[in-house]
């Protein structure tokens, strides 16, 4: 069975039209169709792994758009168990550490990035 990783580093793409990630849902539908998949967080999606976020707020006129729950949908990857992982390098020139993480989040340096896509055998870029 392939093993596919998606690799997003473009937040919150299409996310007043779907209220979700598209990347992050296609990963997990695909798990649940029972491909083998892991999650790479880099560039500004890095926000996706911290707990206290909120994507809200975005409003047009008097009316407000209902921003992403990634929280809630990061957490669901989580217990899904796709592993999921976070660029430390990415994390810290945002200023988040890793309390901060939403649990199950792994971290890993920027040079890794090479052997993480070395263990997949196909590779979805966001």
């Amino acid at each position: 069975m392939a093993r596919y990783l998606s690799i997003i580093d473009s937040a919150y793409r299409a996310t007043i039209e779907e209220q979700d990630d598209t990347a992050v849902w296609f990963t997990h539908a695909m798990k649940n169709g029972g491909a083998e998949v892991s999650i790479l967080l880099r560039g500004d999606a890095v926000n996706y792994a911290v707990t206290q976020q909120d994507a809200k707020g975005l409003r047009f006129g008097s009316r407000a758009v209902k921003g992403p729950d990634l929280v809630r949908d990061i957490k669901a990857v989580v217990e899904k168990k796709i592993p999921i992982y976070a660029v430390a390098d990415d994390l810290a020139e945002r200023g988040i550490v890793s309390t901060q993480l939403i649990p199950g989040v792994e971290t890993l340096p920027r040079g890794a990035i090479a052997k993480l896509i070395e263990a997949h055998d196909r590779v979805l870029t966001w």
